[in-house]
């Protein structure tokens, strides 16, 4: 057993995201593999005497601006480095449940402002900033730490593990607002001081070995999981049926669905171009909050939901909706419509497959590791092809109950045991 330090720096984010929900499957696994978890924050606040304030420094709504005394040790820590300090959670502090509750971790780290100050350290001088774990009489320190996205940190004296998601600021430098050298810059220094790499798929892998230059060796691809839980995932489908009906109007297996944050890479400007001419009289529902670059991708949807309230019930938007309700409506659609044009993974693929919805994705990227023959696979490029899809979806009963059952068999193979088998690989590695 080793003692495993995940950042928070994602797990810490008010809105959840794909790499915060990667960071909390991943403490899930680690732990259920017999690891002892802990998590590394970077909160505003600075470190207090009382325990108490440590943990709620964690979770605290409220916004603090950066002092001098803060902008002095961000400072300093170019050359001397910064130091976490543990925290033992307690019963007295309530987490967020919207934010997914508090960690699977027996413990926290904490340094205040870490994330920023070691961003800003590496945009203004490219250095990495070394972190130290103090002593704690009560927490040992990690035995590794486990970096879920490359971050301008190191962790001195400790086993340093890396994720890589994608290279999608290189591979589409149009759907991105990163400065791009930066993030090569980034990625490149942080797979070179890692110890061992994971990455969730084999196309991110090739693109890690062919862009950034690094070994095959030092690479597992671990792919993802996810879990549902029981309580939402095996609820009666009348009962679902029932909740769509009062909370949004829709039927059961009668209505399209598109997720995820609006950006480029979505492509949801072809989506409701194919939806569109697809002549399907299912509703298409997009739940997604704005992202960035976000205004080509709406602009057909907006004039057409503009012309009236029949269009606007033809295509109905939500920027967030709670995680139950999300389930409910991805068990209740006739079908996903998820043509991405890259992926690192594709959760939504996955997820749609584990809750028995079929799936129409992209033939490019990780998409197709995803999918398998799971899901119709199209040219994401191509909005006919997409609405050809969407046609022969709408259209035949057989071939979606055929969808769900290949979605059942090919989503056992992205299981949390298959997931926590691959991770095993990948410490191996290192332990």
């Amino acid at each position: 057993m080793a003692r495993i330090c995940v950042d928070g720096f994602n797990i810490g984010l008010k809105k959840t995201t794909g790499i915060g929900a990667y960071g909390r499957n991943l403490l899930t696994a680690l732990d259920d593999m017999g690891h002892e978890t802990h998590v590394l924050y970077g909160p505003q606040a600075r470190p207090s005497k009382r325990a108490l304030f440590n943990e709620i420094g964690l979770v605290d709504a409220r916004e603090t601006k950066e002092s001098p005394l803060d902008r002095l040790i961000g400072l300093a820590s170019l050359h001397l480095g910064r130091t976490a300090h543990a925290v033992e959670p307690s019963d007295d502090v309530i987490w967020p449940a919207r934010g997914g509750g508090r960690p699977r971790a027996r413990a926290y780290w904490t340094a205040s402002r870490l994330f920023t100050t070691a961003q800003r350290n590496f945009a203004g001088r490219r250095l990495i900033t070394p972190l130290r774990f103090a002593d704690h009489p009560v927490v040992g320190r990690p035995d590794v730490v486990h970096w879920t996205t490359p971050l301008p940190l190191q962790a001195t004296g400790r086993t340093n593990v890396l994720t890589i998601h994608d290279l999608i600021p290189l591979r589409l430098p149009h759907a991105t607002l990163d400065n791009k050298r930066a993030f090569f810059r980034l990625c490149r220094e942080a797979a070179r001081r890692a110890d061992a790499i994971a990455v969730v798929s084999d196309a991110t892998r090739r693109d890690v070995v062919r862009l950034l230059g690094v070994p095959e060796e030092k690479l597992v691809t671990t792919w993802q999981s996810v879990e549902v839980p029981g309580r939402l995932r095996d609820r009666p489908a009348e009962d679902v049926a029932a909740d769509l009906l009062s909370a949004f109007d829709l039927g059961w297996k009668d209505y399209w669905l598109h997720w995820g944050a609006i950006e480029p890479k979505k492509n949801l400007a072809r989506v409701v171009e194919a939806y569109l001419t697809s002549g399907s009289t299912r509703p298409l529902i997009v739940v997604g909050g704005k992202g960035w670059l976000d205004e080509d991708e709406t602009a057909l949807m907006h004039a057409h939901r503009a012309r009236g309230k029949a269009q606007r019930k033809r295509i109905r938007t939500f920027d967030h909706l709670p995680f139950s309700l999300l389930v409910s409506l991805i068990r209740g659609a006739r079908g996903t419509i998820f043509p991405s044009l890259h992926e690192g993974f594709g959760l939504p693929v996955l997820e749609s497959m584990l809750l028995d919805t079929p799936v129409i994705t992209s033939n490019v990227a990780s998409l197709p590791e995803v999918a398998g023959d799971a899901a119709l696979t199209v040219d994401p490029y191509d909005p006919a092809a997409v609405s050809r899809a969407i046609r022969a979806l709408d259209a035949d009963d057989a071939l979606a109950a055929d969808l769900v059952a290949r979605g059942r068999i090919q989503a056992a193979k992205f299981s949390p045991e298959a997931h926590r088998a691959r991770l095993q690989d990948l410490y191996a590695k290192v332990l």
